[in-house]
């Protein structure tokens, strides 16, 4: 019996978070990954699992070498695609991770169009709006919406990203209508607390300082679509992606403020682990991406 075969058999297991749980996944008994699990533990001379009736955990070592074994077989599965790349035969699944309001919003139709034009590939998608761990969490790719900075990642870009400062015709009627952000500060905004800085939104004039301006508002909720019904209903300014605005900008239900001060160096991405041999399935859906954003740019 070889190793990757133990390797697999505890990793299943570790991920279904049981022996009979991993079996009824996989379709092998209980017993059998037993036996594997056990072999591999000896063969590494270290207890990987703690088991008793009621309690299932990983030991230190465990914790360890499950997160290298995942990184290992990986590499190895996409070596294995990487050798058939040549055929057309692309398939499998693909682990995504991207935001509710990636694919809430119009943008999001892209990956239920890869998955019409690639029906041999399943996308798992995973929509949390936190920054996920991917490699820890065992994820192929994420789809963020950021400003890139240094990391162990590779990114795509993907396209542009702007945010928008707006506002209904009836609030700025109401409470004016600002002409730096400063002025923000006393005025109602809706504050998305998904966004970083929470209640410090971010401005920049084109090769200015950076402006930083501490406000308040009547609400404050984790969600951009959210953001913007309270703004639609003149609660308050938001901060919108544009993506999200666009259309009520277009349509004159929100009114565009400070254009000259918001930044502009964000962008839509495709992130996923720096490994040596790159699984062709997600190379494929990374082009896909790529063109479909370059196609669909008022998107």
């Amino acid at each position: 019996m070889d190793t990757l075969t133990r390797m697999r058999a505890f990793i299943d297991v570790v991920e279904a978070e049981g022996f009979s749980a991993a079996a009824r996944k996989i379709g092998r008994s209980k017993a059998l990954l037993s036996k594997y699990v056990r072999e591999l533990e000896d063969e590494l001379g270290a207890l990987l699992l703690n088991r008793t009736t009621r309690q299932f955990s990983l030991t230190e070592a465990g914790h360890t070498y499950y997160q290298r074994a995942s990184e290992i077989l990986r590499d190895v599965e996409s070596l294995q695609e990487t050798v058939r790349e040549s055929s057309s035969d692309i398939r499998g699944r693909i682990k995504i991770s991207a935001s509710r309001s990636f694919a809430d919003a119009d943008i999001g139709q892209c990956l239920i169009d890869f998955c019409a034009e690639q029906p041999d590939i399943i996308l798992d998608v995973r929509l949390d709006d936190r920054f996920v761990d991917l490699v820890e969490e065992g994820f192929d790719l994420a789809i963020r919406i950021t400003r890139m900075q240094d990391s162990s990642l590779i990114a795509k870009r993907l396209a542009p990203f702007r945010v928008i400062a707006c506002g209904t015709r009836e609030l700025i009627e109401r409470v004016g209508k600002p002409e730096r952000p400063e002025q923000l500060s006393s005025l109602p905004c809706i504050v998305d607390t998904n966004n970083r800085s929470r209640n410090t939104w971010q401005f920049q004039r084109e090769n200015g300082p950076s402006i930083s301006v501490q406000l308040s508002g009547p609400m404050e909720i984790n969600s951009p679509l959210a953001t913007r019904r309270a703004a639609l209903a003149g609660l308050g300014f938001a901060l919108l992606p544009d993506f999200i605005a666009r259309p009520d900008i277009e349509s004159g239900k929100l009114v565009s403020i400070l254009e000259d001060f918001v930044m502009h160096d964000a962008g839509i991405y495709a992130v996923y682990p720096h490994r040596r041999y790159l699984p062709a399935k997600v190379r494929v859906l990374v082009d896909y991406l790529t063109k479909w954003f370059k196609n669909n740019r008022r998107v």
